[in-house]
């Protein structure tokens, strides 16, 4: 088991990485909307991004896949004696569905919970939406998702080889989602009717609150027809991204942003 899971931890990190390096350069080849930053706030914007993805991916290693792992050797077997068709494949294939609907569940919650908010609006806050965007999450959220994940993880009896399938889809949807490349509209519009597609995404990153609470799916768009939470606009490259009424921050600011607010409020 530990080999098999070293094994999906490396294919994942290669698949990932090589993933996002192909769409960081196709959508600076194929923009569908300009980045109207100077050099030297590109360059600020990238490190801020890079290092919240850094902090994460050292987070990632050090607590949350051992978080899952241990989830997965925790759950109780109930699915051997009770649901023995949700094992192989299939199971896997379910279980993806299924996390992916929770995950909705997770990010629209993300939105609505003011706790949960604070962590949240640091990804919101990024002015230019692109391929970077996709991994600027503060690490509290990550901390946050681990132990939420790591709660369904144990109550649905998921095993590890989904977990670790799932959040590689995860992030290759998200750097999709998130990404300034421009596609056929045709294409993308047929796309859009299964996937969230970077049109979709776009609307969900626009500076107006109520597109930004709307089109929360991670993979699957029909979660938010079924749910009541697509948002009917559609994307302009005028829109402006970021956070109704708040500025981006510099990286340290971003870093401690949450639990200056949670003072605040105290």
């Amino acid at each position: 088991m530990e080999n098999l899971l070293q094994s999906l931890i490396a294919y994942k990190t290669i698949l990932v990485a090589g993933w996002i390096a192909a769409f960081f350069v196709f959508e600076r080849v194929f923009p569908a909307a300009p980045i109207a930053l100077s050099r030297e706030d590109r360059r600020n914007r990238l490190f801020r991004n890079g290092a919240l993805f850094g902090t994460n991916t050292i987070l990632s290693i050090a607590v949350v896949v051992p978080i899952s792992a241990w989830a997965a050797a925790s759950a109780p077997d109930w699915r051997s004696s009770l649901a023995p068709w949700w094992q192989g494949p299939f199971g896997i294939v379910l279980d993806l569905l299924v996390l992916d609907c929770l995950i909705y569940w997770w990010h629209r919650l993300n939105h609505v919970v003011p706790f949960l908010w604070r962590f949240h609006e640091i990804h919101h806050l990024d002015e230019t939406l692109d391929t970077t965007t996709a991994v600027r999450f503060h690490w509290g959220e990550v901390l946050l998702s681990a132990c939420a994940r790591a709660v369904l993880i144990l109550t649905l009896d998921i095993p590890i080889e989904s977990v670790l399938v799932f959040e590689m889809q995860v992030l290759l949807a998200a750097i999709f989602a998130h990404s300034n490349l421009r596609l056929p509209t045709g294409l993308e519009r047929a796309l859009g009717w299964i996937v969230i597609t970077p049109a979709i995404h776009w609307v969900h990153h626009h500076a107006i609150r109520r597109d930004t609470d709307s089109n929360y799916g991670n993979l699957f768009s029909f979660w938010d027809r079924i749910f009541g939470s697509f948002s009917p606009n559609r994307r302009r490259l005028d829109m402006k991204i970021g956070v109704e009424r708040e500025p981006e921050r510099p990286f340290a600011t971003l870093f401690l942003r949450p639990f200056r607010r949670i003072a605040d409020q105290k």
